[in-house]
């Protein structure tokens, strides 16, 4: 087996992953989650929104309900979809397509969540603390109106660029 088929076996094994991502609001403040619990985590130490990937059989729409729920114990209702976010080679291996919700509608208590620690975060805080650089920038168009399709690519955690098209 020579360089060219190793190439074309690695390009084959690709993956495109689908995933949710979820910001739940209230009022001036929105629900992050630390990523502080999970061994070999590639988010670790970072905040994000709630979420993860989509299982089989599942909209995008049940995909974010569940991972709220399973993440944060808060039932959610009306999903607003915001975005669609592709991070090409994001994890070394796959491409991820990701569709970023908003949620203002909710009920529940917070729950001990196995994935990091949850913290209601000021909207005009959130740019303080540590998030990945591309989420610095979209978790800006959360209050626009229209829905984005954007790209983030990365290497070794380093944004190198984006672009973003309105709808």
């Amino acid at each position: 087996m020579g360089i060219r088929d190793l190439v074309e076996l690695e390009e084959r094994e690709k993956v495109i992953k689908l995933a949710t991502l979820c910001y739940l609001r209230d009022g001036d403040r929105t629900l992050m989650l630390h990523r502080v619990k999970k061994i070999n985590d590639m988010h670790a130490g970072k905040w994000s929104g709630l979420g993860g990937k989509v299982e089989n059989g599942e909209t995008p729409e049940t995909c974010a309900i569940r991972e709220v729920l399973e993440e944060s114990g808060l039932t959610v209702s009306n999903p607003q979809l915001k975005g669609f976010i592709t991070f090409p080679n994001f994890d070394g291996q796959n491409d991820w397509y990701v569709f970023v919700y908003r949620f203002d509608e909710f009920k529940g208590e917070l729950i001990d969540s196995p994935e990091g620690d949850l913290e209601w975060i000021a909207n005009d805080k959130i740019q303080a603390i540590p998030l990945w650089p591309g989420d610095r920038i979209f978790m800006e168009w959360l209050d626009r109106s229209g829905i984005f399709s954007a790209i983030f690519n990365y290497k070794a955690g380093r944004l190198l660029d984006w672009k973003v098209t309105w709808y």
